[in-house]
């Protein structure tokens, strides 16, 4: 089990939060993923490593950015 936590930026309301969630809820191994809407913060829990470049291409398809 592999636990980071990013810190996405855009997000306003609680559809932000859904779509991010929903979004890198889709990426292979990912068994949970918890957004704080207050902070932009975003832990995700898999059940192996995730390439940092997979979390960035979902939080942008959801329509916002992984800060750097």
């Amino acid at each position: 089990m592999a636990t980071s936590t990013y810190t996405v930026t855009g997000m306003t309301c609680g559809h932000c939060v859904a779509s991010v969630r929903q979004e890198i809820g889709k990426i292979d191994g990912v068994t949970s993923v918890d957004v704080d809407l207050a902070s932009g913060r975003v832990q995700v829990e898999s059940a192996a490593p995730l390439a940092a470049a997979d979390v960035a291409a979902a939080v942008d398809e959801a329509g916002y950015q992984v800060a750097s």
